[in-house]
């Protein structure tokens, strides 16, 4: 039996019936890590004592009666979540020996549930990348090509599941950073609704783990099954101890339906601003006529959804305002300069891309009015359909691309070069609105490589696109295991 392909409920099940133990899935974890990883680069900071030390407890607990959700299951957690003992540096080169004193709220809430942590997964400089390398830890590679990126910027989990470095792991994402990873590994992520999990503890360093809400940015989960999702969202779900969770209890609303033929579903494979690559056209195709033959309402276009224009551009100047916020005074200046030189008729993406490095309060108060203005729109979007299929990027995983000029960066679609940044606009879809969106993995493009959709769902409403994805699951082919340490560069 290779337990290390399988899903963290089949595990459970297998450990609660007496089959294995947390010490010997512990073992066999560590075991094909130290055998695959030199190739892969997943796991970036190891932590083998500890991880039998908590296998061995919690096969003692289990010998008394207790049972968690994850009590013995070998799991992940992205570098970026404060663990510790052990370093956060989000890849930056000065703070390589920073040791936060307590664990992230989301750690914690895996070490209640049982889970036993392998260790901390790879991630690009300061989280804000689609590939995952730094120069503290290096590159971490594509599993089914490894002259390929596993995306990022939690390209370190996805590639840890797909390897069978464990059954789970925990993410971030604020550009599609759980589900890109997902698409191009072959497995699965959930991106939550805004606020739905709290995320104390997810900080760069040498910042306090203070409970700080953050504009887009969300953590969650990521397994090698939808069911799995879940089962992790139960575990991460719900407020901070420290905020809401004073006054609040969470309860999300059941799934609007249990069975595949009763989903309304809204179709989309084009986007105004960049093409859809074949590959990825094709998955979506894929993914809809499954429906269609299951009995599912299924259309193409609809005139209630928001203008993908618009979306694309408030999403634009909404993330670059976050991730520019700390830049230094004197390059924030330049940019300034930069973007008071810039036509008012330019509504490209580099442009919204400036324009957002450099918003004033006002002008930020203004963009997210208009995202309130987007998120009444999928309110009705959502009482029309019950989901929205869609890409997660335009293209399957691509070449290794270390230019640090971001900027300068191209992305191959189907032979014709774009803006690299461009393609998170499928990512912003349901970023900007704070959606909770599902990638799941739909096909294999004409090199092998995965390909997956994201089901899109209303806000709060999880499980809908979550119960979707199990639904769909079986008839997708799910996840395969893509031979870890085989496939040369």
């Amino acid at each position: 039996m290779d337990w290390n392909v399988l899903t963290a409920e089949e595990l459970t099940a297998a450990l609660r019936a007496g089959e294995v133990t947390s010490v010997d899935l512990t073992d066999e974890a560590i075991a094909r890590i130290e055998r695959d990883d030199k190739a892969v680069n997943a796991i970036c900071v190891p932590d083998f004592d500890r991880a039998r030390a908590a296998a061995r407890d919690a096969d003692q607990a289990r010998a008394r009666g207790e049972d968690r959700p994850l009590l013995g299951v070998p799991v992940t957690v992205k570098e970026s979540y404060n663990v510790a003992g052990l370093p956060t540096t989000w890849g930056i080169p000065p703070h390589r020996n920073y040791l936060p004193a307590e664990d992230a709220v989301q750690v914690s809430r895996l070490k209640a549930a049982g889970a036993v942590v392998l260790g901390k997964t790879n991630v690009p400089l300061l989280l804000q990348d689609v590939q995952s390398f730094n120069e503290i830890y290096g590159t971490t590679n594509n599993p089914w090509d490894h002259g390929r990126t596993p995306g990022g910027s939690s390209g370190g989990s996805a590639a840890a599941l797909a390897c069978g470095f464990g059954a789970l792991s925990i993410g971030s994402d604020i550009g599609g950073s759980l589900r890109t990873p997902a698409h191009f590994c072959g497995v699965y992520a959930h991106k939550p609704t805004v606020g739905l999990a709290a995320t104390r503890g997810m900080v760069p360093p040498p910042t306090p783990a203070l409970p700080a809400e953050h504009d887009l940015a969300v953590v969650g989960p990521m397994a090698r099954s939808a069911r799995d999702l879940t089962l992790l969202l139960d575990v991460m779900a719900g407020p901070d101890p420290l905020t809401l969770g004073v006054a609040h209890e969470l309860r999300l609303p059941p799934a609007r339906h249990e069975q595949l033929g009763d989903f309304r579903v809204l179709v989309l494979d084009e986007h105004p601003l960049i093409p859809t690559g074949s590959a990825v056209r094709a998955a979506v195709g894929r993914v809809a006529d499954t429906l269609a033959d299951a009995g599912a309402r299924v259309e193409r276009h609809s005139p209630l959804l928001p203008s993908l224009t618009e979306a694309a551009e408030i999403y634009t100047q909404l993330l670059f305002s976050n991730s520019a916020a700390r830049f230094p005074v004197e390059m924030y200046e330049q940019l300034r300069t930069h973007a008071d030189g810039l036509s008012a008729d330019d509504r490209s993406l580099d442009a919204a891309r400036l324009r957002g490095t450099v918003l004033s309060h006002r002008d930020w108060m203004e963009a997210s009015h208009r995202r309130e203005l987007h998120r009444h729109g999928w309110r009705q979007v959502f009482a029309e359909f019950d989901a929205v299929v869609c890409p997660v990027t335009p293209t399957p995983a691509f070449p290794h691309d270390h230019n640090p000029d971001l900027m300068g960066r191209r992305l191959d679609i189907d032979g014709v070069e774009y803006p690299y940044l461009d393609q998170l606009v499928w990512a912003g879809l349901a970023t900007m609105p704070g959606l909770p969106a599902t990638a799941v993995p739909a096909g294999r493009s004409p090199e092998g490589l995965p390909v997956g959709v994201q089901l899109i769902g209303p806000m709060f409403e999880d499980r809908t696109p979550l119960r979707l994805a199990e639904l769909l699951e079986p008839m997708l082919g799910g996840f395969q295991a893509p031979g870890c340490s085989e496939k040369s560069s």
